[in-house]
């Protein structure tokens, strides 16, 4: 499995490297611009994970059926999903509601040599049909979705999902011991400051962040997933504060 994450001429995140008024933050053009190097640096497993969509995707995927990266974001997971989809007659859809994302997104898909189609949509996953599904993907994208309507979605997957299909769902999840959460933290900026962050840039993006990604308990994310109609879920990565799911529905 090549690394096709790796862009050439990828920008440096300093988005928070100077002192700034810290508003939302959001998936606009300048993140769009450094988010490959951003999110290699900030969410420890990530290289991991990627690939390993790519193996569950390869071992999931069910001819004649849809696949699904929901919060496509630059396409890293697509692009995994592509080539672990491999000759297999599936359709392929990534979903983001930035036009930033997608735009680069295109980019990307196009410069991947895999023969399979992919179709990429600018809207918000709410509103995405979802149908026939042997695999469906949602990469660090449920925790900006707002919480009253996260079982809604939930839902909506699990009822599209063929019988022994699944869905990957890797998050940030917070922990139910204080103790813990402070630990995991701290641990995650570590993380951050051995891949070059200042504490000025950790500071600001965890202000910036705390409007918009609300994370939730690894049981909370297990009973929701269960209500919604998978019959097992398992935690296959985890890497302090950040894991990565597996939702299987029954045959």
């Amino acid at each position: 499995m090549a690394d096709r994450n790796k862009k050439p001429g990828q920008a440096l995140d300093r988005l928070f490297a100077n002192e700034r008024e810290t508003g939302e933050f959001r998936f606009d053009t300048s993140v769009a611009r450094v988010f490959p190097d951003m999110i290699r640096r900030s969410v420890p497993g990530y290289t991991t994970i990627i690939p390993m969509i790519e193996v569950i995707t390869e071992q999931y995927a069910r001819p004649g059926s849809h696949c699904y990266d929901l919060g496509c974001s630059l396409g890293a997971s697509t692009l995994a999903m592509r080539h672990g989809i491999g000759d297999r007659d599936c359709t392929l859809t990534g979903v983001d509601n930035s036009a930033a994302m997608i735009e680069r997104c295109e980019h990307y898909i196009a410069l991947d040599d895999h023969p399979l189609p992919v179709s990429l949509r600018c809207e918000d996953i709410l509103d995405t049909p979802i149908e026939n599904a042997s695999v469906t993907t949602l990469n660090f994208t449920l925790q900006f979705v707002a919480p009253d309507r996260r079982a809604e979605l939930m839902a909506r997957i699990a009822d599209a999902t063929l019988p022994g299909g699944v869905l990957i769902l890797s998050e940030k999840i917070r922990f139910e011991s204080d103790s813990e959460q402070s630990t995991q933290t701290q641990l995650h900026h570590e993380f951050k400051r051995a891949n070059g962050y200042s504490d000025l840039e950790i500071s600001q993006k965890r202000s910036a962040l705390e409007q918009v990604l609300i994370p939730e308990t690894l049981a909370e994310h297990r009973e929701r997933l269960i209500n919604a109609g998978f019959s097992q879920v398992m935690v296959w990565y985890q890497c302090f504060n950040f894991v990565s799911m597996l939702a299987i529905k029954s045959h």
